[in-house]
């Protein structure tokens, strides 16, 4: 609860709910309410509709497990794309992220997290059975591993490449002008798509 009392409840509770927000505090929290007090109502209506809108209708992509406003992403979707190749990322955000390098045109699989036994997630909470079901299928020559360079990162990769190495595809990993330790979500886009372009062998590096 707040430290002080607020003229209105309903201001109370509306800067509550926005200093539930990763990295909001509550003096933030109330400039943001009372920036939307000071907005026409039809534009405040907008915004509250389309995060209404984004927890209700989106989807995660039948393939890849992106997040998507249809059944199949645009990326899965889009005939242009290398569909030999696959890039193993943590969240949508590192998708964003790869794609506004330029420098990548194959296909990703979105795992939703990292093994991460201090949070409590393993391999089973990750989207792995579907990313198995995309090898079995066949035609897929290439998994490029681009987890950032963490111990929960590192930790993921391996586990993939002793999972999947059975299929006898090409395991790579982003080049490391990433440094230990970032988010690959922070990294500058020039740096991510030299490591995208320049990736290097994982595990047995065979080819």
């Amino acid at each position: 609860m707040s430290t002080f009392s607020y003229p209105s409840r309903l201001l109370e509770d509306a800067v509550e709910q926005f200093a539930k927000l990763p990295g909001i505090g509550q003096k933030t929290a109330f400039r943001l309410v009372f920036h939307l007090l000071r907005r026409p109502v039809a534009e405040v209506e907008a915004f509250s509709q389309s995060i209404e809108r984004l927890r209700k209708e989106v989807k995660y992509c039948q393939r890849c497990n992106s997040i998507s406003d249809t059944e199949v992403c645009y990326v899965c979707s889009d005939s242009s794309r290398d569909n030999t190749v696959i890039c193993v990322v943590e969240s949508i955000k590192e998708v964003i992220s790869i794609e506004a390098t330029g420098q990548y045109r194959g296909l990703y699989h979105v795992l939703g997290g990292v093994i991460s036994p201090i949070d409590g997630i393993g391999p089973s909470d990750l989207s792995l059975d579907l990313l198995e079901h995309r090898l079995v299928q066949g035609g897929i020559r290439e998994l490029i591993l681009a987890l950032s360079p963490t111990p929960e990162g590192d930790t993921t990769a391996f586990y993939i490449y002793r999972k999947f190495e059975k299929f006898g595809i090409i395991f790579t990993t982003i080049a490391r002008g990433i440094p230990i330790g970032d988010e690959i979500e922070y990294t500058d886009t020039l740096t991510l798509g030299k490591s995208i372009t320049h990736r290097v062998p994982f595990g047995n590096g065979k080819e």
